[in-house]
């Protein structure tokens, strides 16, 4: 299998939470760009910040690889109009695909007309500007329940609203990676939380991200159905490590 064609490789840490310089988390980006471009992955997902430097360094090798970033990352309360603006800077800076965080508080308090809101008009955007588009809905802060709940509503807003040449570039995404768990708990993809993203996204695709580390857990989600992987370890998993 070509494992290299689901790998997104990520780096969206902060400074301040990797405890580094500006420089070098720059130099971190430079270097998970270069990687990409070598090894062939689909995507480098990076801060809002650094995709226009990491476009140009990709089109400055003529290379495939596509550049994501993140809208109202990680807690995704942000109003949907700032989401819009972050979003229509992201496409500005020539990203081509825009992960928004779902605003899940929201939905857990049951205000279901804020989220239909923001999946539509920032999907909107992004499918008008035709990028893909994914909605990060934060599994570990959801229970079974409410996973499939909302991964049904992003499905059901994109296709009522899309056509299917349009809704094949929507993804169901399962987490930021930055929740912070109690009791030792996952805060990325699980093959559970997985198998009820795919089966309740289709014909939306599903992409798995946070806690994919190793080559056997990335061929696992890929034989659930998942058509991206998100991981800060796409060389390792590359290497079939």
């Amino acid at each position: 299998m070509e494992i290299n064609k689901f790998l997104d490789s990520t780096y969206l840490k902060t400074t301040e939470q990797a405890k580094i310089t500006a420089q070098e988390t720059k130099q971190n980006v430079i270097d998970l760009v270069n990687e990409a471009i070598k090894y062939h992955f689909v995507l480098v997902m990076i801060r809002p910040k650094f995709v226009a430097l990491a476009k140009k360094m990709i089109i400055d090798a003529k290379s495939n690889v596509n550049v994501g970033t993140v809208i109202g990352f990680h807690k995704g309360i942000n109003t949907i109009e700032n989401k819009l603006i972050e979003a229509q800077k992201a496409i500005d800076n020539k990203a081509d695909d825009l992960d928004y965080v779902i605003n899940y508080e929201a939905f857990k308090k049951g205000d279901v007309a804020l989220v239909k809101n923001e999946v539509l008009k920032g999907t909107k955007i992004g499918l008008d500007n035709n990028k893909i588009v994914k909605w990060i809905i934060e599994i570990a802060a959801l229970n079974d329940q409410q996973i499939i709940e909302i991964t049904k509503l992003i499905r059901d807003i994109v296709v009522q609203n899309f056509n299917e040449e349009q809704y094949k570039k929507v993804f169901v995404k399962s987490s930021t990676g930055f929740y912070n768990t109690q009791n030792a708990k996952p805060t990325g993809a699980t093959l559970e939380a997985m198998q009820l993203i795919v089966k309740n996204a289709k014909p939306l695709s599903s992409k798995a991200a946070g806690g994919v580390k190793n080559y056997d857990d990335a061929i696992k989600m890929v034989n659930l159905g998942v058509t991206r992987i998100g991981t800060s370890t796409a060389l390792k998993i590359f290497q079939g490590k």
